[in-house]
C-alpha cells in the first residue's frame, strides 16, 4: 500500500476542499430539503387540490427515478438549456447557474423533500387529533398549534426514519463527482489518475465517509434523545402535560 501522496500539500489542500464541499452540500441540502418536506407534507394534507396534486407529482417523480438520472437531467439538461438562452450568460445569475454546486443542491433538495415529505406526512397524520384540539382549547391559534404541537410531535415520531434519510443523503453525495464538482470522490479520482493507484485513494475516502457516517449518526442520536418533549414525556407520561399552565389543577 502506497499512501505517500498524503504528504503532498496539493493533495492535502484538495482533500480539505473536497471535504468542505461535501459537508456544505450535505448541510444545505438537508436544511432546504426538510423545509421543502414540511411544505410538501402540508400541501398533501391541508393544501388546495391543485397544490396537493403538484406536491404528489413531484414526490412520485423524485422517488421513482434514480438520483443520478436526476442529477444529469438538471446539470446536463436544464443547465445546458439555460446556457443557450440569450442573455443568460451575460446576466448576474450566470455565475450561479453554471456552478455544479447549484445543480447538486437543487437535486438533493428535491430528493430530500420528496422522501422526507412522505415520511413527515405519515407522521403528521399519526398525531392524534385530540392533541391539536387540546392546543386550541388552550387558546392557541392555527399557526401555534402547528408550530408548537403538531409539527414537533410529528418530527418526534419520525426522527429515526429522518436520521436514516440523512445518512443516505451523505452516502449519495459522491454522485456529484459525475458533474465535475470537487468532492471527496472527485479528489480520489484525481489522485488515482495522477499516481496510477487503484485502491489506496478509494480506501482513504471510504474511511473518511465511514467516520463522517459515525459522527452524523451520533449527532442525530443526541438530537433524538434531547428532542423537545421526549424527556418531558418520559417524566410525566404524556405530551399534553407540557401544555398545562403552572399552578393549574
Amino acid at each position: 500500500m502506497d499512501f505517500s501522496w498524503l504528504s503532498d500539500p496539493y493533495y492535502q489542500e484538495s482533500l480539505w476542499t473536497g471535504l468542505i464541499n461535501t459537508l456544505v452540500l450535505l448541510v444545505v441540502s438537508a436544511v432546504l430539503g426538510f423545509t421543502l418536506a414540511v411544505g410538501m407534507a402540508m400541501a398533501r394534507i391541508k393544501g388546495p387540490r391543485p397544490l396537493a396534486w403538484l406536491a404528489s407529482g413531484v414526490s412520485i417523480v423524485m422517488r421513482g427515478t434514480p438520483l443520478l438520472v436526476q442529477l444529469f437531467f438538471f446539470y446536463y439538461g436544464i443547465g445546458r438549456l439555460l446556457e443557450g438562452i440569450p442573455g443568460i450568460r451575460e446576466s448576474m445569475f450566470w455565475g450561479i447557474l453554471r456552478d455544479p454546486f447549484f445543480y447538486a443542491t437543487l437535486t438533493f433538495t428535491l430528493s430530500v423533500g420528496a422522501y422526507s415529505g412522505e415520511v413527515l406526512r405519515g407522521a403528521l397524520l399519526s398525531v392524534p387529533p385530540g392533541e391539536r384540539e387540546a392546543g386550541r382549547a388552550f387558546g392557541m391559534g392555527p399557526f401555534q398549534v402547528f408550530s408548537r404541537l403538531w409539527l414537533p410531535r410529528a418530527i418526534q415520531l419520525c426522527l429515526p426514519t429522518l436520521t436514516g434519510e440523512m445518512i443516505l443523503l451523505l452516502k449519495s453525495v459522491p454522485l456529484v463527482s459525475t458533474i465535475a464538482m470537487m468532492d471527496l470522490l472527485q479528489v480520489a479520482n484525481i489522485i488515482r489518475d495522477e499516481n496510477f493507484l487503484t485502491y489506496e485513494p478509494l480506501l482513504f475516502i471510504g474511511a473518511i465517509y465511514l467516520v463522517l457516517t459515525i459522527l452524523l449518526t451520533l449527532c442525530l442520536r443526541q438530537v433524538e434523545l434531547n428532542f423537545p418533549g421526549v424527556r418531558a414525556q418520559a417524566r410525566s407520561g404524556g405530551w399534553l402535560s407540557r401544555l398545562r399552565p403552572a399552578g393549574s389543577v
